[in-house]
Parts: structure tokens; sequence; C-alpha cells
């Protein structure tokens, strides 16, 4: 077969092949598009759909599921966890994993006035791995704490990452400025702002030393679980010193839109202070 014979057979094959092309219809994306309307697993609405196929008393599950964020009515695949309540678990964690990574936005610093400081620990693993830098400052902190701030209020807040910067973004911007105005509400006068990076709940002890306040309130990110990534806590003590007991610390814990809500958590702040102030005591010394 010559060159003109081969070139040909080519045009035909090719020629018979676009007319098939054109009576066949639009052939089928090899992926499908993506429903926008797939439920995020990971939302509270989604994780109290009880995923047993079959339970005795739906309702009463329900109503139980509504009451507590822990995982109960998940049902089973086999001897394994169902794709979605797995899958659930994995976002939940690396939400975690972020939390205690991420940094806290430095616009949100900004915008709420704060001062920034750090604590000793140089990055991230080292607050993590030597929680008593967390506790610390340097000399030049210390001095920029001092010469920065107002000394002699009656109520120091302090803000820190602690071990959940989400906690802080999530939470602070509500809790902050309902507590610090019923503060004052109440009469009692209110230092400047602090932040403090890679922070641990004893940083407090040290401020309130170099600034001198009455009652000193360090709201701080707790160490995340697979629950929430965003719960936030407040330490509150009266004459806070260095070394002092634990014991001294007044708590309020679990604030976060599942738990105590931010808006709420402020005015019960506020509450708490004032009571604190009036009996010159904080923690298991502090009598209703």
């Amino acid at each position: 077969m010559d060159n003109a014979m081969l070139e040909a057979v080519v045009q035909a094959v090719m020629a018979q092949l676009a007319s098939q092309q054109k009576d066949e219809p639009a052939a089928k994306p090899a992926v499908d598009i993506i429903d926008e309307s797939l439920n995020d697993i990971t939302a509270a609405e989604v994780k109290k759909t009880p995923l047993l196929d079959t339970p005795q008393d739906p309702d009463g599950l329900k109503r139980m599921m509504s009451k507590t964020p822990a995982r109960i009515g998940v049902g089973r695949a086999g001897p394994r966890l169902k794709t979605q309540t797995m899958l659930a678990l994995r976002a939940d964690h690396a939400a975690a994993r972020d939390s205690v990574f991420a940094d806290v936005d430095e616009s949100l610093i900004d915008r709420i006035g704060m001062l920034k400081v750090q604590s000793c620990c140089r990055d991230r693993n080292e607050h993590l791995t030597r929680p008593d830098l967390g506790r610390r400052f340097s000399d030049e902190t210390e001095q920029l704490i001092k010469s920065s701030c107002k000394s002699g209020a009656d109520v120091q807040f302090i803000i820190s990452d602690g071990l959940s910067s989400k906690a802080i973004e999530a939470n602070i911007e509500k809790v902050l400025p309902s507590a610090a105005e019923e503060v004052k509400a109440l009469g009692y006068s209110v230092g400047d702002y602090i932040f403090v990076k890679y922070g641990r709940v004893a940083c407090m002890d040290h401020i309130c030393e170099l600034l001198g306040s009455k009652v000193t309130c360090i709201l701080i990110g707790e160490r995340p679980g697979l629950g929430t990534a965003e719960s936030m806590s407040a330490y509150i003590t009266y004459d806070s010193r260095v070394g002092m007991p634990e014991a001294n610390r007044t708590v309020v814990s679990n604030i976060h839109s599942g738990g105590i809500t931010p808006v709420e958590a402020g005015a019960y702040l506020s509450e708490v202070i004032d009571m604190i102030m009036k009996n010159k005591a904080s923690g298991v010394n502090l009598k209703k």
C-alpha cells in the first residue's frame, strides 16, 4: 500500500468517527458536580441527629442527645463506627489541633485595643512543653507592662491564647466588653487590657505584682477536646502573688456557645468580681 492509499484510508476513518460523534449524546462528566446542599457533619444540629437504625425509644434518644455533647446514638457498621461518625471524629480532632497551634488573629488584638506582650516562651512548641516559661516574663517585657499600663486599678483584665486560640477568637469580643462595662457600672476602676501570647494562667500573678491591681481576671483558652475547640475560662484572684496556691483562684469555665454563652458569661463575671471585691478573698477563701 503506497502513501496515497494510506492517506485515503486515514481520512475515511476520521470522517466516520466524526459522523458517529455527532449522533451520540454528550458524554457524562467524569466527576459529578458536588451537591452544595450537603450537611456539614460537624454542625451541632447534625451531631444531634441519631444514627441508630432502629432505636427502641426514638424520642427518648433525641431528648438525651439534646442534653449532652457526648457521642451517643451513633450506631455502628458491623464492628466499626459508621462513616459519618468517623469523619466527624477526624474533623473535630483536626479542629482541636488547629486551635492549639494557631495564633490569635492580630486584627482582633488591635480592634479591642490590647497591649500585646509575650511570655518567656519563644515559640508554640516551647509553650506546649515548658509550662513554667508561660508563667513568666523577661525583664524587658515587665518594664513594657509597667510603662504602658496604669497601675493600681481595682480590676485588671488579661487575655491569653493559652491552649486554644479559637476560644479567644470565638468569645472574647462578647465577654470582655460586657464584663468590663458591668464592673465599671458597679463603681470599680478597670485597668488597660493586656494580651499575653503563649501565656499560662499563673502569668496573671506576675502582672498583678507589677501593676498592683486588687482583682486580676485572666480570660484564657482551655485545652480543646473533641466536643469543642472554643472553650474559654476565666480565672479570678484577689491580691495575686507569685507562688500563691492554685486553690486561691476562682474559676468560671466552659465559656462557649454550647456552654455558658459569652454574653451571659460577661454579666456573671462582673457578679463574681463584685463578690470577690466585697469579701477581699477568692478561691476557697471566698465566702458567699
